[in-house]
């Protein structure tokens, strides 16, 4: 008897993404590598996704020296740790039982949740945060996760429906595992990514004839396209999920990687209160942010935390019954609480951690965008938060064509072929939506790559005759950069 018959259809209905067929083929192309085969590289580079420390980027050394001294208590009493180290260390210790080996309320633990709620108040300027209210996570994508399970029924009909936003990280499929369905609704990238209500309304109006809209699902900043919403739109979209009687889902995972100039992060729940009665009192909020994807990077030791705003108090019991059929564990809480509470002017760790923050991320942010959009068949739009940008490729016909015949969607092609020249792997847009009739990439800024070795890989690869339209030589498109070629 076949196995395969008893597999959940929910399972099966899964999405495979084309960057899982770059991730074989990039590790084809190490092993040959391995096994001498001569490239015009030495390495395999993946921006394709959220994995900063993958790419070189080097954890911030006081929440590793922390979360070392909480697993080896010893170096507490010993001088090999900062003595800010060593306080937070004890304190935390004092906190969770002794010993990083005890369980967790399944919830989170006490302290933990009263930093998030102070970390909230803080960050909205006084607006309340009841620890009630918080739930610590495995994962900014883990909260969201179970929230869809508790709320969708899979044998319903008609479907659940969730607005989704194009291009976005793959959170259809979240949807696809829970029984609900995305909606599809564009940001407009003519104008940095802009969400507009109009094409909510279209999307809701669409939706209502196949399936049964829930809720909007919003990312902020953007992920993959950086944009960070104006207040102005944060209130359309509020009085829209309110005039709409939606649930308002809000990825808040980048807020503390602000790039642009003068730019500010307003968090969903600061304008929901400051707009007042009745929005404040009726549009269930449901918030989320990670140790995993902000500045810290720590996507392995999973550590987030789920804010729900206006949530029935049933609701939250039923969600406290379901969070409790999964364990936490202790260390991704730590991680996560030194992001909620910052080293401070005057601790002896604060300069290392200043640097680690502006000159790491920022820096190398910026200065990928800007090469980016200096580059010939490539353009790409501001990136104003995140470390992520979501650049147009501007592909000749004959690539295009040469795709078709290979059966393969043109931005797949481009990565592919990207990968074997260059050793570069980045995600095609094709996996996180496309807005019609273009092709792009997301590219995640590698935190200490060396800016010019990228440059050079990816120009020696747009400049060949078969994805440019003109047969620009390399030396041409470098000497433009004003960029040397070793």
């Amino acid at each position: 008897m076949s196995q395969h018959r008893l597999v959940n259809p929910l399972v099966r209905n899964i999405r495979a993404l084309k960057r899982g067929a770059l991730v074989r083929q990039a590790v084809r192309i190490e092993e040959e590598i391995k096994q001498g085969m001569k490239k015009p590289y030495n390495e395999v580079i993946d921006v394709s996704r959220d994995n900063p420390h993958a790419t070189g980027m080097k954890p911030m050394s006081f929440s590793r020296q922390v979360i070392a001294s909480c697993i080896y208590p010893e170096l507490i009493d010993s001088d090999k740790m900062p003595l800010d180290v060593r306080e937070r260390a004890k304190t935390l210790l004092e906190c969770i039982g002794g010993s990083v080996g005890c369980y967790s309320d399944t919830i989170g633990i006490p302290i933990m949740r009263d930093s998030v709620s102070d970390f909230l108040t803080r960050r909205d300027e006084g607006v309340p945060s009841a620890s009630g209210n918080i739930f610590i996570t495995h994962g900014s994508d883990h909260g969201f996760g179970l929230l869809l399970t508790m709320l969708v029924r899979g044998d319903r009909s008609p479907l659940v429906g969730v607005l989704t936003p194009v291009p976005s990280q793959d959170f259809g499929n979240a949807l696809v595992a829970s029984g609900a369905t995305a909606v599809p609704y564009y940001l407009d990238g003519q104008q940095g990514w802009r969400l507009h209500t109009e094409e909510l309304q279209r999307a809701l109006r669409s939706a209502r004839e196949v399936c049964d809209p829930i809720a909007l699902y919003v990312i902020n900043p953007g992920d993959p396209t950086g944009h960070v919403q104006s207040r102005e739109s944060m209130e359309e979209i509020i009085r829209f999920v309110y005039e709409e009687k939606l649930l308002l889902f809000a990825n808040e995972d980048h807020q503390d990687i602000l790039i642009g100039e003068g730019c500010m992060f307003i968090s969903y729940k600061k304008v929901l209160a400051e707009m007042g009665s009745p929005f404040s009192d009726a549009v269930e909020l449901a918030s989320i942010h990670s140790a995993s994807k902000g500045f810290m990077g720590e996507g392995g030791l999973h550590g987030g935390y789920l804010e729900l705003v206006n949530f029935d108090p049933s609701v939250q019991i039923e969600f406290d019954r379901l969070i409790s059929l999964l364990g936490l564990p202790i260390i991704g809480q730590l991680a996560l609480e030194v992001m909620l509470n910052p080293l401070q002017p005057g601790e002896p760790s604060y300069e290392q951690y200043q640097e680690h923050i502006r000159e790491t991320l920022v820096h190398n942010v910026t200065r990928a965008f800007e090469v980016l959009d200096s580059l010939p068949g490539i353009s790409c739009e501001p990136i104003n938060g995140g470390a992520s940008m979501f650049p147009r490729l501007h592909l000749p016909h004959i690539a295009i064509h040469q795709a078709k015949e290979e059966e393969k969607l043109p931005d797949f092609f481009y990565c592919s072929r990207l990968l074997e020249q260059t050793g570069l792997c980045v995600c095609p847009g094709s996996d996180l939506g496309l807005p019609e009739g273009t092709y792009h990439i997301r590219y995640k800024a590698p935190p200490t790559l060396n800016t010019n070795v990228f440059i050079i890989l990816l120009l020696l690869f747009i400049t060949s005759p078969y994805l440019q339209s003109e047969n620009r030589p390399v030396s041409e498109c470098l000497n433009f950069l004003k960029l040397p070629y070793n």
